[in-house]
């Protein structure tokens, strides 16, 4: 396993600020890193709204169609 120069200086700054061996400093950080709960967080919730737009339409494709009909409109004219 190859560490990152900082990590590698954390671990150094920890084993001398407490005395102990290499092996010592990182089982603990290890333990401590894989051991800590993730805090819980609220549950996300959709606050549903009264739109005129059934769902399933896509909205920002309105343009591209109102478009498409326009260039038919165009192509049914010429001929």
């Amino acid at each position: 396993m190859t560490l990152d120069d900082d990590v590698a200086r954390l671990l150094s700054d920890a084993q001398h600020r407490e005395r102990k061996s290499l092996k010592q400093v990182v089982n603990e950080a290890l333990r401590r890193g894989l051991t800590e709960s993730v805090p819980e967080r609220p549950a996300y919730r959709v606050r549903p709204h009264h739109s005129a737009v059934r769902p399933g339409i896509d909205v920002t494709a309105l343009n591209r169609l109102a478009d498409e009909l326009e260039d038919d409109g165009l192509i049914a004219g010429r001929s």
